[in-house]
């Protein structure tokens, strides 16, 4: 599976942006997929994640009630929205992929398999 992520860029704070994670090479549909994101020098940090079937998602405390990650496996792709982001949130933001991923470790990077090649997001104040 290889990933696309893409969207990324200036927003200012109180705005909305929505990144996209297209998946080529196999179907998505049986991969649980989740946006993590990274500030150099800190580690990588997990922002959402959807199972396999989309009915499940998950979500870092720090977005909660402000991001919502959704997919359409029709078209192998996942979303990030992101409705009023904030000047932390301003990081590179990666998508990955994964086919046996437990409920319980969908927040873990190490669970997932496949990586796409970050898209940065930047929160202007």
């Amino acid at each position: 599976v290889q990933l696309q992520a893409s969207g990324g860029g200036l927003v200012q704070a109180g705005g909305s942006l929505r990144l996209s994670c297209a998946a080529s090479g196999n179907t998505f549909r049986g991969y649980s997929v989740g946006w993590f994101r990274q500030v150099p020098g800190n580690e990588r940090e997990f922002v959402a994640a959807v199972r396999s079937s989309g009915g499940t998602t998950v979500y870092a405390d720090s977005v909660k009630g402000r991001f919502t990650i959704s997919r359409d496996n029709a078209k192998n792709t996942v979303y990030l929205q992101m409705n009023s982001p904030k000047p932390d949130d301003t990081a590179v933001y990666y998508c990955a992929a994964g086919s046996r991923i437990i409920y319980s470790s969908l927040a873990e990077p190490s669970g997932y398999d496949y990586w796409g090649q970050g898209t940065l997001v930047t929160v202007s104040s």
